[in-house]
C-alpha cells in the first residue's frame, strides 16, 4: 500500500517506522514526532496543530491506545505509530534508564517517561519533537537529554491550554470531582497572581501565590520559583512558577512563566 499524507496512516511495526523516517529524511522533509499515550484532548490537539504548521512536516503521532481517533486524520496527521513496549524493548521494559537531574516531581515517574521519550526519538530519528509545557519539568529534562546525548532533534514546547476558568486541560484535572473543581481552580489563580507580581521580585511572587493557596485551605506539596533550566531563578529575567497539590484525592501540577523584576506591564510597554 502506497503512503498517503494527512491520512493518519497506521504503522504498527518498528521497522516500518524506521524506514519511513529514513525515506523522509532523504527527501529533505522534516519528520515531527508528537508523543502521546492513549488519550486525546484539546491540549494534545494544540501539539498536533503546532507540528502541522512546520513547513513540509511529516507528522508522526506515537500512540498506545487500542483505537485511533478519527480526529487525528481530520487534523492532518500523517502517521499514527502504534507503540507497544515489547516493540521498543525485547522484554517489554528497558534495560537502560535515562535519569534526569533531581527535581520537584518524583524521580521514578520523570525517569520512566524520559526514557520512553528518548527511546521513541532513537527509533524514529525525527528532526523535531513537539511536547507540552504543562509537564514543564519533563520538557526541561528532555531538552537536556537531547543535548547531552547528541540526538540531533529540535524540541518545540507548546504553552498549556486552559479552560475559560483558568484550569489547565489535562487528564488529572478532568479527574477532579465537580465538588472540588472550584478548589482546583485556585492553583491556576495562585500562579497567575504570583506571575503578575513579577515586577516586585522573587519573594513577592512566592508570597502572593502562597497567600492565595492558604486562603483556600490548600497546603501545596511544593510551590517553587525556578529558572527556565529548573535551576535557581534569576534576580531579573524569565523564570517558572510551579506548584503541586492534592485536591479531592487527585494530585495536580501546574506552572506559569514569570518575568521576574520586569513584569508584564513593562513587557507590554516594550
Amino acid at each position: 500500500m502506497s503512503f498517503q499524507f494527512r491520512q493518519a496512516q497506521e504503522f504498527d511495526s518498528l521497522e516500518r517506522v524506521r524506514m519511513l523516517g529514513s525515506a523522509m529524511r532523504k527527501t529533505g522533509r522534516p519528520v515531527v514526532l508528537v508523543p502521546l499515550h492513549d488519550d486525546l484532548h484539546t491540549g494534545h490537539i494544540s501539539l498536533i496543530r503546532a507540528a502541522t504548521l512546520l513547513p513540509r512536516a511529516v507528522v508522526v503521532i506515537a500512540w498506545t491506545g487500542t483505537e485511533v481517533p478519527k480526529m487525528l486524520a481530520d487534523e492532518g496527521v500523517d502517521v499514527v505509530w502504534r507503540v507497544r513496549d515489547e516493540d521498543l524493548w525485547p522484554k517489554g521494559r528497558p534495560a537502560t534508564t535515562v535519569q534526569a537531574q533531581e527535581g520537584l516531581e518524583p524521580a521514578a515517574e520523570i525517569n520512566r517517561e524520559l526514557t520512553r521519550l528518548v527511546a521513541l526519538l532513537g527509533a524514529l530519528k525525527p528532526s523535531d519533537v513537539v511536547v507540552g509545557e504543562k509537564d514543564f519539568e519533563l520538557t526541561v529534562a528532555l531538552t537536556r537529554a537531547i543535548a547531552d546525548l547528541h540526538l540531533g532533534v529540535e524540541l518545540h514546547g507548546v504553552p498549556t491550554v486552559r479552560m475559560p476558568d483558568g484550569l489547565a486541560i489535562s487528564l488529572r484535572n478532568a479527574a477532579v470531582a465537580e465538588a472540588d473543581r472550584e478548589k482546583a481552580m485556585v492553583l491556576s489563580a495562585a500562579l497567575t497572581a504570583g506571575a503578575h507580581a513579577a515586577e516586585e521580585g522573587k519573594d513577592v511572587v512566592l508570597d502572593t501565590a502562597s497567600g492565595i493557596l492558604a486562603s483556600a485551605g490548600i497546603e501545596p506539596e511544593y510551590l517553587q520559583l525556578r529558572g527556565l533550566d529548573m535551576g535557581a531563578p534569576p534576580t531579573e529575567g524569565d523564570a517558572r512558577l510551579l506548584v503541586a497539590a492534592t485536591i479531592g484525592g487527585v494530585r495536580l501540577i501546574d506552572n506559569v512563566g514569570v518575568p521576574i523584576g520586569i513584569g508584564f506591564k513593562n513587557l507590554e510597554d516594550n
